[in-house]
């Protein structure tokens, strides 16, 4: 049996990187954490949740990559899909601002919660390139191999699919426009959404109608980025 047999992945993702299971990063990766584990960390999301981006958009479904850094840190937060966040949390600031964004582009009503799992079910691949963090601390498992996984995860979207759109929001996830094939992609880059640097040039990016313009151009269903009233 091999490693990537034990892990619940959506299967064309599974098939996909079905290599990567196999290699000692990963293996050392899932030993790591099984140790925090047993020492008591706390680690965010939940087991069944880490892969949650890529069970939740099948890589045949993808339409749109949006590149987060690391999983949200607070109790309750974190459900595996980058920038939102579990039914019955407050949206986080730079959510917020996604929204202020999404109203001033397309006039969408900016919802109470910070669930965006309809996006993703639409084939918006919401990925972090860190899949787990420790509780209360940013940034705490960015070295441990996740970076190996993820900018595969990125490579293939962009190898095995066509007409994709990639959101880069801020340095880090630009630091991944390397991986993507810009001559059958749309790039989209701006600053971040963070309070820190969100007036600089996030607010009026256009990037939500700029995606489903792109889209609509390759025949391709648009993405209704309203969400629902409740979830």
């Amino acid at each position: 049996m091999s490693a990537a047999d034990n892990v619940k992945l959506e299967a064309g993702w599974k098939a996909a990187l079905h290599d990567e299971f196999e290699k000692s990063y990963m293996r050392e990766l899932g030993d790591f954490l099984r140790s925090e584990k047993a020492a008591g960390k706390e680690i965010y999301p939940p087991g069944a949740l880490i892969f949650n981006a890529l069970n939740s958009t099948p890589l045949a479904e993808v339409k749109v990559v949006v590149i987060g850094q690391d999983p949200y840190h607070g109790p309750g937060q974190a459900h595996g899909l980058c920038f939102s966040v579990q039914p019955g949390v407050k949206p986080p600031p730079s959510l917020v601002n996604i929204y202020k964004e999404l109203k001033r582009d397309l006039n969408i009503d900016i919802p109470s919660h910070g669930n965006l799992q309809h996006w993703a079910e639409q084939g918006v691949l919401l990925l972090n390139t860190s899949l787990t963090v420790e509780h209360g601390i940013a940034g705490s498992h960015a070295k441990i191999g996740w970076q190996h996984f993820t900018d595969r995860v990125i490579e293939v979207a962009s190898e095995s699919c066509e007409h994709l759109v990639f959101i880069l929001w801020g340095a880090h996830a630009q630091g991944k426009e390397r991986l993507i094939d810009g001559t059958k992609h749309l790039i989209l880059k701006s600053v971040h959404p963070s309070p820190l640097s969100a007036h600089r040039g996030f607010i009026g990016n256009g990037h939500f109608s700029r995606t489903n313009k792109f889209l609509l151009q390759h025949g391709l269903t648009p993405i209704d980025w309203r969400l629902p009233v409740e979830v």
